[in-house]
């Protein structure tokens, strides 16, 4: 029997914070088992979609500190997963690219998440996975980009 209050299961916000921090332990189990992150696959994600980037802007596409970057950068190149290079023209610029073993190990991390992906969403039958995908993706971008980029989904 549920030990939680159905006052919070009423709480749709409350519902989305603790089935997403299940999902994301989940995940982070499968990463943690390569020695890797959440934020190392999210920077591989990027620059595998959006090609490579200056250090600093791939820090402020994902939202993560300049600092921060810098270490998960670092853990990716000791790992042979991305190159790193200095601008010639200005050395303070650090240009990222995936490696093909970087770009081999995303593949397989992508794999591992839809694979939790589906053992997280196993009650629900395929359309209605497909819907709620579709309605994160709309909160999702509501909630990043604001209200008028959202409007414009529907």
């Amino acid at each position: 029997m549920s030990q939680t209050p159905p006052s919070l299961l009423g709480l749709t916000t409350y519902l989305l914070s603790k089935t997403g921090k299940a999902a994301r332990s989940r995940l982070a189990a499968r990463l943690a088992e390569r020695d890797l992150r959440l934020w190392h696959m999210a920077v591989l994600s990027a620059l595998v979609d959006f090609g490579p980037h200056v250090q600093r802007e791939l820090a402020s596409r994902l939202g993560i500190d300049r600092s921060d970057i810098v270490k998960i950068v670092d853990d990716l190149a000791v790992a042979g997963l991305v190159d790193r290079a200095r601008d010639t023209a200005d050395r303070r610029r650090v240009t990222v690219t995936p490696t093909p073993a970087g770009r081999v190990v995303l593949a397989e991390l992508q794999d591992e998440a839809l694979t939790e992906q589906e053992a997280l969403l196993a009650p629900l039958t395929g359309p209605e996975q497909a819907q709620l995908a579709a309605l994160l993706r709309r909160v999702h971008t509501h909630v990043h980009d604001g209200p008028e980029e959202s409007q414009s989904g529907r």
